[in-house]
């Protein structure tokens, strides 16, 4: 239940769309994001199980379960969400568990949601407990309880929600509390993507840039993209800078090398900090165990 208050006033930070409009983020990443599910790369069983739950909610009419995706960040969490909303055709709110301060702020989300919109929030793990229970309802029930006035005169009203579908995003799955985790009716965990995966994401972001691009060159991002698209796609802009930067138009290895050296990526993708964690580790602590807290000390 929430308490009708005039400090519920300010406006949470969120994002509204319909698959028919721009998402307000930069045009080349929106350029590249698949919009559908057969466009997403890789993920065949993950895109199997949710054509299937797409398909069955729409020959019962009904509104698709709420999902919850967790993993690594940069691994596509966020472009489920956009293609599951072009999918069934629905507006889609975006915002993220910080953002959510008080449990005003996300009454004022659900209660502006439409029939068979989704309610995508990031970072879900980081929303208070207090927060979280009028989710409860909400997601179950499709109602919102809010509570008039104080003590003894207080009232509740029930309110009546459309019915939508709540996508959660998390890298730490292990802070969202049961009773929360347990109200979703798809929990998938997305992995880093395969080597071939990752070339085949690569080369669909150079055709879309207008990139030129060597299979060696490709490979060579591939291999120190780390299985993360995010991290594949920086590389590729920041190749495609010393490429634009030097006498050549085509990306090829060597370009590739030059730009690596220049931010400091070795072969295996790490850079510096991640080299001076592992330094860290083998001289300060003879390769480990070490709690985080007295690593991080080592490190400052």
């Amino acid at each position: 239940m929430i308490q009708s208050s005039s400090k519920l006033k300010k406006k949470p930070v969120v994002k509204k769309m319909t698959p028919k409009k721009e998402v307000d983020i930069l045009e080349q990443e929106q350029k590249i994001r698949p919009s559908k599910l057969d466009e997403i790369i890789g993920r065949e069983q993950e895109k199997k199980t949710l054509k299937m739950m797409i398909d069955s909610a729409k020959k019962r009419s009904e509104v698709v379960d709420h999902i919850l995706f967790y993993g690594p960040p940069g691994l596509g969490k966020t472009t489920f969400a956009m293609a599951i909303a072009n999918e069934i055709g629905g507006g889609i709110r975006i915002t993220s568990g910080p953002a959510i301060e008080r449990q005003g702020d996300l009454a004022a989300i659900i209660t502006g949601l439409k029939k068979n919109d989704i309610l995508f929030i990031d970072e879900i793990h980081r929303l208070s407990r207090v927060v979280e229970e009028i989710l409860y309802p909400a997601m179950e029930d499709g109602v919102l309880d809010i509570v008039m006035g104080k003590g003894p005169s207080a009232k509740t009203i029930r309110l009546n929600l459309e019915p939508f579908t709540l996508i959660g995003a998390t890298t730490q799955i292990g802070k969202i509390s049961s009773p929360m985790r347990d109200r979703f009716g798809l929990v998938q965990r997305l992995d880093f993507f395969s080597n071939e995966d990752m070339v085949s994401i690569l080369k669909r972001a150079a055709n879309l840039w207008k990139i030129e691009i060597e299979n060696e060159a490709l490979e060579k991002l591939s291999n120190c993209a780390r299985g993360t698209a995010r991290i594949g796609l920086r590389l590729l802009k920041r190749t495609r800078d010393y490429m634009e930067n030097s006498t050549g138009n085509i990306i090829n290895i060597d370009a590739v090398n030059q730009t690596m050296k220049l931010l400091e990526i070795d072969e295996y993708g790490l850079e510096n900090i991640d080299r001076l964690i592992l330094k860290t580790l083998v001289n300060n602590f003879n390769g480990g165990p070490v709690g985080a807290s007295t690593l991080a000390a080592s490190l400052s």
